[in-house]
């Protein structure tokens, strides 16, 4: 007969399977491309001027003034595309990518093992 594992001993495995994620070769180039990014004074420039234009588009649409918040909203399209075209920007980006692609692909794993289990258990 199989031993049953408790709630917290798969807690505890998943927090050791966390740590293994977070030491992966994909963490580790998603934290050097995040602190290229905080370093990067032009990066870091356009990211507040982008929120400072979202702040005031509301509070022209808080004023009635959608003509003014469409036009801040061009502004901030440009400014966008700006960010986005920065080499170190989609290097980040991609960066995001393959480390959420990690955690779906192991979250899937963990889901199909389960469910298998779950069927070999039920067939019995």
């Amino acid at each position: 007969m199989e031993q049953r594992i408790s709630r917290e001993e798969i807690l505890a495995k998943a927090r050791e399977l966390a740590t293994s994620i977070a030491s992966s070769e994909e963490a580790e180039f998603f934290r050097k491309a995040e602190e290229k990014i905080e370093k990067s004074e032009h990066v870091q420039q356009l990211i507040k001027a982008i929120k400072k234009k979202q702040k005031e588009i509301v509070g022209f649409e808080a004023l009635g003034n959608g003509s003014m918040a469409k036009r801040i909203e061009q502004e901030i399209a440009v400014l966008q595309e700006e960010l986005d075209n920065i080499p170190l920007v989609r290097e980040y980006q991609q960066m995001q990518v393959d480390m959420n692609e990690l955690l779906q692909s192991t979250i899937g794993a963990v889901k199909d093992t389960v469910s298998a289990r779950i069927e070999l258990e039920r067939d019995k």
